[in-house]
């Protein structure tokens, strides 16, 4: 007998002539193949006599559900009334994004929805998008960027910091941050996350771990940043220990890296092979809680968002140790991911794919763009939002618009106007791209209330 594992193998074993054969062979290839034939057979025979103490297991738990609980693979139609939803900030935002929401809301899992007032039109559900469904997550619902996520950190040093060290700050940001593809720290940092379970347990992401590692501390391309700027507190907080007043404070803007992205883009293929749909809504396929993927993927997506708090908290580190001042205060929130959430008395999964949580008294960071102000937020706890506010200003022009559109004199001239150094920064993040920030923190008055400003001076981006 040859050293590569047939399905005949598995047959001669006992293994039922159905699908269970054809998802242990794609589990062995995919993580055993170096392992030897014999120990595989082994412990394929002990899946198939007691299928119920692999219910979980990173190869074989897949293998065990075939034999007990065969996922059930149909096609799924959209239904032909919406859940019911709200848009705020309506007349700002674009039909396209709305249909793509409206189209979400037919889905047989969907349970309620909301469009925010920054958003616009993304792939599967549209940015600012956010939606409940019922006891099945949709990776394309959370994004690529998981746990993609804002940290401010605000310095009990006055606003005047800034002046006469404007090359020193710079430096400090070119030194302490890695943006793009390929930049990684010099000195690499280790943190708990590593050490969490399952990054063992989950063989895609053991594999991962080394990229992750790599990786910590960095921020990708696209509009991810890490600025200094001046924080204003109108109206803090009891625990802050900061008086009203203007202070120097580093905003940053980033997500789980190359671990988030392998993670949304596995468990997005497995989920369109187990539930297909109509082909303009296939991107919207979902994975039942109940089953081996839809947990796996629950746990992987929890993991990059602690992952993307990682990478923050060392950035935040770095730079704090180069300044060589403690943090008073951080304020940081996700705005890409799902949550387990009580919606009309039913606990529901509640993907947020660019917008900002806002439950009553939760605190949060909303950007505006490299030139105009970002602000400081808590929650009101509005249900009709789904307990949810704006990531941003939203875009106005898309990044192939951009290019099309504007010149890099322009943008150094707002730039200029604004009295904002940029480090990095390509066209398709123009200042101009972006909404008016202004605008749509009007069309939200209901969903946050506004504790103070955070106002770029310093601003890195990718090259």
């Amino acid at each position: 007998m040859g050293n590569k594992l047939s399905g005949k193998d598995l047959i001669k074993l006992g293994f039922p002539k159905n699908n269970s054969i054809n998802i242990a062979l794609g589990q062995i290839n995919r993580y055993r193949k170096r392992e030897k034939k014999e120990s595989i057979l082994t412990e394929a025979k002990e899946v198939l006599l007691y299928p119920e103490k692999f219910e979980g297991h990173g190869t074989w738990g897949k293998v065990a559900e075939g034999l007990i609980k065969p996922v059930q693979v149909r096609m799924h139609q959209l239904k032909t009334t919406r859940a019911p939803f709200t848009v705020f900030g309506e007349n700002e935002i674009d039909e396209r994004a709305k249909f793509q929401l409206y189209d979400a809301l037919k889905l047989p899992i969907s349970v309620a929805g909301a469009l925010m007032p920054d958003a616009h039109s993304g792939y599967g559900l549209p940015i600012g998008g956010v939606l409940a469904t019922d006891n099945a997550v949709i990776p394309y619902g959370v994004g690529v960027d998981i746990g993609c996520r804002m940290s401010l950190s605000i310095f009990d040093l006055p606003a005047s910091h800034f002046r006469g060290k404007e090359h020193q700050l710079q430096a400090i940001l070119k030194d302490n941050t890695k943006f793009g593809m390929n930049e990684t720290h010099a000195v690499k940092a280790d943190h708990d996350v590593f050490y969490k379970s399952e990054f063992q347990d989950i063989p895609l992401l053991k594999n991962l771990l080394p990229k992750a590692y790599k990786q910590l501390g960095s921020s990708g391309g696209g509009n991810h940043f890490v600025e200094f700027g001046i924080a204003k507190i109108d109206n803090p907080e009891n625990e802050w220990k900061l008086g009203v007043g203007e202070y120097f404070a580093v905003l940053s803007h980033s997500g789980s890296r190359g671990l988030g992205a392998n993670i949304a883009k596995h468990y997005t293929y497995l989920a369109t092979k187990q539930c297909p749909l109509p082909k303009n809504v296939q991107h919207l396929a979902w994975l039942d809680l109940n089953t081996h993927d839809g947990q796996e993927y629950w746990l992987a997506m929890n993991l990059a968002g602690e992952y993307a708090k990682a990478c923050h908290d060392d950035i935040h580190r770095r730079i704090a140790k180069a300044i060589g001042k403690k943090v008073m205060v951080t304020i940081e929130n996700h705005h890409n991911f799902a949550w387990k959430e009580m919606v009309n008395g039913k606990e529901c999964v509640v993907h947020r794919k660019g917008a900002t949580p806002a439950a009553e008294g939760q605190l949060g960071i909303i950007p505006g763009s490299m030139t105009a102000p970002g602000y400081i937020v808590k929650g009101k706890g509005n249900a009709e939002s789904l307990n949810s506010a704006s990531h941003g200003a939203g875009r106005l022009f898309s990044r192939a618009k951009c290019k099309a559109t504007f010149t890099q004199s322009e943008i150094k001239k707002v730039l200029k106007t604004n009295d904002v150094t940029l480090i990095g920064g390509n066209i398709d993040e123009a200042p101009m791209a972006y909404k008016d920030i202004t605008k749509v923190m009007g069309n939200q008055t209901d969903l946050v209330e506004v504790l103070g400003t955070f106002t770029p001076k310093i601003v890195r981006m990718d090259r």
